[in-house]
């Protein structure tokens, strides 16, 4: 067990290890130490000693029933994951930000993290026109291929994900509890749509974990270390979305606000962060050439060209939506379409014989005239 790449059983053992929290495992985890003997050595003194006594003796000791409930839980449905620095899915963004959590439990679609993402968030106590903002911004964003990232929450987080999902897009949600746990009880639906294709539950605390009022300003910078940017769609003067705004503008991260009447109390807060120097969002084309220079050309979803033509839909593919003339890969189009990836490259092989796409480097594109 020297020198390796640390899979999901030994992150676990980190992660439960007695006076080590999440902040120094992240900071810990940066200088990729050899395992398990570069760990030891960096691990404070009761640390070291319970992974010493972990590898030396598992039955003796105290982490192996904790151990054991987290593989039981994850080895119970394949769409369980715990994603953690060198798992194939580990978002990179989270790399730059200066507390990214040691992991990720997981649950749901992981194609769901394949688009670029944004992140959106508003005030739980939205108004109408609130809702109807968030939801219309989600589904254009979901059509042009990018992922909405929230928090689960009441009001403009909840109208944005599931019209994000609604739209056949997908949608990432960062909890303040454990994934298993409905936070709030109202959005079982919503949480059960998030476990399905194109939505995936994550949470840095682990399965069974209930809500807490501490988790969710921690919970906040998740949130917007995943996307390229946030949105704010409707904040009050005093709320948890300016927070939001604050901690991606620490990030380095973009940050757009919808605007609204001064004479809305929840339009307040959006005000205060565009005279403070967050971009004025009129509607999606403004989010997505601010972010274009961050993202690589190859990962810049295409704005639509035409609504889909009515023969799409008789066609029976409705793939032919989610491609243009920019390459992308079928790991999107499957968090896109909601087909399994089996079905997708199987779809994708008969519209390639019609002559409708072609596959080249990056991905799959539509042809013209398809």
């Amino acid at each position: 067990m020297t020198g390796r790449r640390l899979g999901a059983r030994e992150w676990l053992a980190l992660s439960r290890l007695p006076g080590l929290g999440a902040a120094r495992l992240a900071e810990l985890a940066v200088r990729a130490p050899a395992w398990p003997h570069g760990w030891l050595a960096l691990l404070p003194r009761e640390a070291a000693t319970a992974l010493r006594l972990w590898l030396d003796h598992p039955a003796r000791s105290p982490l192996g029933d904790d151990i054991a409930r987290a593989e039981a839980w994850l080895a119970a449905a394949p769409d369980r994951h715990l994603l953690h620095p060198g798992h194939p899915r580990w978002p990179a963004l989270l790399a730059e930000i200066p507390d990214p959590p040691p992991l990720l439990w997981a649950w749901g679609d992981l194609a769901a993290l394949a688009p670029p993402r944004l992140a959106m968030v508003g005030a739980r106590r939205a108004t109408r026109e609130g809702l109807t903002n968030a939801a219309a911004f989600a589904r254009e964003l979901a059509g042009r291929g990018w992922c909405v990232v929230s928090g689960m929450a009441l009001g403009i987080d909840a109208a944005a994900q599931q019209a994000a999902l609604d739209a056949g897009g997908a949608s990432v949600a960062v909890l303040g509890c454990g994934v298993d746990v409905v936070y709030p009880p109202r959005h079982h639906r919503l949480h059960a749509r998030l476990r399905a294709p194109g939505g995936l539950l994550v949470s840095e605390h682990p399965p069974g974990t209930p809500a807490r009022a501490a988790f969710f300003p921690r919970r906040n910078r998740i949130v917007t270390g995943l996307a390229f940017g946030v949105l704010v769609v409707e904040a009050a003067e005093r709320s948890g979305s300016l927070v939001s705004a604050r901690l991606a503008g620490e990030q380095g991260r973009e940050v757009f606000a919808l605007p609204g009447s001064i004479h809305n109390p929840q339009a307040l807060g959006c005000l205060r962060l565009i005279r403070d120097g967050a971009a004025l969002v009129r509607d999606v084309d403004d989010i997505v050439s601010e972010l274009a220079q961050w993202l690589p050309a190859s990962r810049v979803p295409a704005p639509p060209d035409q609504a889909p033509a009515e023969d799409e839909g008789a066609s029976g593919d409705p793939l032919l939506r989610w491609l243009s003339g920019q390459p992308t890969p079928v790991d999107t189009l499957v968090g896109l379409s909601g087909l399994g990836i089996a079905e997708c490259q199987r779809r994708l092989l008969e519209l390639e014989l019609e002559g409708r796409v072609a596959q080249v480097a990056g991905g799959w594109v539509r042809l013209s005239g398809a």
